[in-house]
C-alpha cells in the first residue's frame, strides 16, 4: 500500500550543512519528495508538534532542540513509507 509519512531533518543537520545528503539518501531509499519546506519552528510549535510526548522527561529539551534553528520538513511517499522510514532512521 502506498503511504505518506512526514519526516523533520533536525537543526543540527541543517547547522553542519549536510541536508542535500540526506535528501540524497532519502531519495536512494525510493521515496517521492512531494513536499518539501525549510523553517525555523517556535517554541510554542515544536510543543504542539511533539504534545504526545509532554509528560516524558525529554520533552522540554526535545522542544528547545527543536525550536533552536531551521529545520527542514519533508512528505514523503512510498510503498509502505512509513515501515521503511522507521528502518532508514534506525
Amino acid at each position: 500500500m502506498v503511504e505518506r509519512t512526514l519526516a523533520i531533518i533536525k537543526p543540527d543537520a541543517v547547522k553542519k550543512r549536510v541536508v542535500g545528503r540526506i535528501i540524497q539518501r532519502i531519495e536512494d531509499e525510493g521515496f517521492e519528495i512531494l513536499g518539501l519546506k525549510m523553517l525555523h519552528l517556535t517554541k510554542e510549535e515544536a510543543q504542539k508538534f511533539y504534545y504526545v510526548h509532554k509528560d516524558k522527561p525529554f520533552y522540554e529539551s526535545l522542544t528547545d532542540f527543536m525550536s533552536s534553528g531551521r529545520v527542514v520538513v519533508l512528505l514523503l511517499e512510498k510503498e509502505n513509507a512509513i515501515k521503511h522510514w522507521r528502518e532508514v532512521m534506525g
